[in-house]
C-alpha cells in the first residue's frame, strides 16, 4: 500500500529539529511554537503537518475532536456541507475555480494557468484574493478537514514534477492557513503526474492535469 506523505516545507532547515510527538496520533509534527512562528510570519510552510502514513483512519479527526472541535453526525453532516458548498460557489463564481460535490465531500479544482506562472510554485498575486475567499468559508465551517493536492502533467522528469506539485500544494495551503485556519485541519500531498483527469496526449488534456485540488470533508464525530 502506498503511503501518503504529508509534506511541509520549513522556512529554514533548523526548524526540522523543532518537533514534538502528537499526543493523539503518536506521530512526529512541528512543535506549536515553531508552527505558530511559521504561520504568523508567512514563512512559506504549513506547520503542524504530520509526517508519515495515515493508517486506520484520519489522525486529524481524532486530534481535532480531542482538542474540543465537535464532530458532525447524521443528517447534520449533509446540511453542513450543503451550506459550505453554497458559500464556496458564491465566493468562487467567475474565478475559474470549479466546485464539485462528491457525496459529502467538496472538491475545488484550481487550474495552474490561473494559479501559477509556468514552472513556478509561487501563487500568482492576482489569485491571492481568490484563496482568501476560500479561506473565509473554511474558517467559518471549521467542522471540516482540508486536503490540498498538487498535480502536474506527464511532461518532463518524474521527480521534478513531484517536487513541483508538492511545492505548489504547500504554497496554496500556506495562504489558506495564514488566514487563521487551524493548521491541524490540513493534509498536504504532491502527487506529481500520477493522478491525471484527462489525457496527457494533447495540450488541452495536459492543461487540465496541471492543477491544485482542495478536497473538503466533514469531521465525523
Amino acid at each position: 500500500m502506498k503511503s501518503k506523505i504529508l509534506v511541509a516545507f520549513a522556512a529554514t532547515l533548523a526548524l526540522t529539529a523543532c518537533t514534538t510527538t502528537n499526543p493523539y496520533t503518536g506521530q512526529s509534527q512541528l512543535s506549536n511554537t515553531a508552527g505558530g512562528a511559521l504561520i504568523g510570519t508567512g514563512g512559506g510552510a504549513v506547520a503542524g503537518a504530520l509526517v508519515g502514513a495515515a493508517v486506520g483512519g484520519d489522525p486529524r479527526v481524532g486530534a481535532l475532536i480531542g482538542a474540543g472541535v465537535g464532530g458532525l453526525t447524521g443528517a447534520a453532516i449533509g446540511n453542513y456541507m450543503d451550506q459550505q458548498e453554497a458559500e464556496l460557489r458564491a465566493q468562487l463564481q467567475g474565478t475559474g475555480v470549479s466546485v464539485t460535490r462528491v457525496g459529502q465531500n467538496i472538491i475545488l479544482n484550481m487550474p495552474s494557468n490561473i494559479t501559477f506562472a509556468t514552472d513556478q510554485s509561487t501563487v500568482n498575486p492576482a489569485f491571492n484574493s481568490t484563496l482568501v475567499s476560500v479561506a473565509l468559508v473554511l474558517k467559518k465551517f471549521d467542522k471540516s478537514i482540508v486536503d490540498v493536492y498538487g498535480h502536474t502533467d506527464s511532461q518532463g522528469d518524474d521527480a521534478y514534477n513531484l517536487s513541483l506539485s508538492q511545492r505548489r500544494a504547500v504554497s496554496v495551503a500556506t495562504i489558506l492557513a495564514n488566514q487563521g485556519i487551524d493548521q491541524r485541519r490540513f493534509y498536504i500531498e504532491g502527487k506529481g503526474e500520477t493522478s491525471p483527469i484527462a489525457s496527457n496526449a494533447t495540450e488541452a488534456g495536459r492543461a487540465q492535469n496541471r492543477r491544485v485540488e482542495i478536497q473538503i470533508a466533514p469531521i465525523n464525530g
